[in-house]
């Protein structure tokens, strides 16, 4: 598949308005028939942050009705659903003509002062010790950790430590929360299909059909892509041919910045 620059990308975050809370946004120039998911998460975020200033987005949780067609025209809308003093809450749906490609709500905070705590603990291997990998769908750079090869299809633990840093995106917050949502749609497929034998995301599309159904992202401190991050990933479980799987973003000094979940459709054809 050929990939996008980090320019197309960034190009994809920009909002065009058409009437009130509703905005035209271009798909990534990507060879494959559909809209990338991670792309729709990330143009979410962007609409659901453009939608009050005095707030970042927190959370987002969204389902994928229909695949998008990469050549429609893709529009975003925002439903102011509640705004207080220190959170907000948004509808966001993103659609092409009447069909509807991404329905969600996204959570906005003030920030405040508070406890800070967490149980999650660094990857053991560190970037230096990972090896580089190319995903193109994601324009910066890339390395895993352990030899994992998500197109195997030896049946291995359903795991992945993937990190990823891009020095040369642009510092806004915002921007960087959109590219790290756009990441976590990537892999995580991959990651629950890791202990299946004899099948691997390599088989997809022709011996296994494969989708996401749902995604969830929530932001618990700043986001900074720039610097090493590392998105460790597990499945636990695959059940009615749904696969599940989730992650925390963690960067090179230990601190969780955001964790993420998935729900997948992996039908094995034939």
């Amino acid at each position: 598949m050929r990939g996008p620059t980090l320019s197309d990308l960034l190009a994809c975050l920009e909002l065009t308005p058409r009437g009130r809370n509703r905005f035209a946004v271009p798909n990534l120039p990507i060879d494959y028939h559909r809209v990338f998911g991670g792309q729709l998460l990330a143009q979410a975020i962007v609409a659901a942050a453009a939608s009050d200033s005095d707030k970042t987005v927190k959370s987002l949780h969204v389902t994928f009705p229909r695949e998008g067609d990469r050549d429609a025209t893709t529009e975003i809308s925002v439903a102011r659903v509640h705004s207080g003093r220190t959170f907000s809450s948004r509808q966001v749906s993103i659609s092409q003509g009447d069909t509807p490609i991404l329905v969600g709500t996204a959570l906005l905070h003030r920030g405040e002062p508070g406890p800070d705590y967490q149980s999650i603990e660094r990857a053991t291997a560190g970037p230096d010790e990972a090896t580089p990998i190319d995903l193109p769908l994601i324009p910066w750079e890339t390395r895993v950790a352990g030899g994992v090869d998500l197109e195997s299809r030896g049946a291995e633990p359903g795991e992945l430590e993937l990190w990823m840093r891009a020095p040369e995106a642009p510092a806004e917050p915002v921007v960087q929360q959109a590219l790290l949502a756009h990441a976590t749609d990537l892999t995580l497929i991959g990651t629950a299909m890791r202990p299946m034998p004899g099948l691997s995301q390599a088989d997809s599309p022709e011996r296994v059909q494969t989708a996401v159904v749902s995604h969830s992202l929530w932001f618990h401190r700043d986001v900074a892509l720039r610097d090493w991050l590392c998105l460790q990933q597990e499945s636990p479980v695959t059940a009615g041919t749904r696969g599940f799987g989730r992650g925390d973003a963690v960067a090179e000094s230990g601190r969780a910045v955001a964790s993420f979940s998935q729900e997948s459709l992996i039908r094995p054809l034939g």
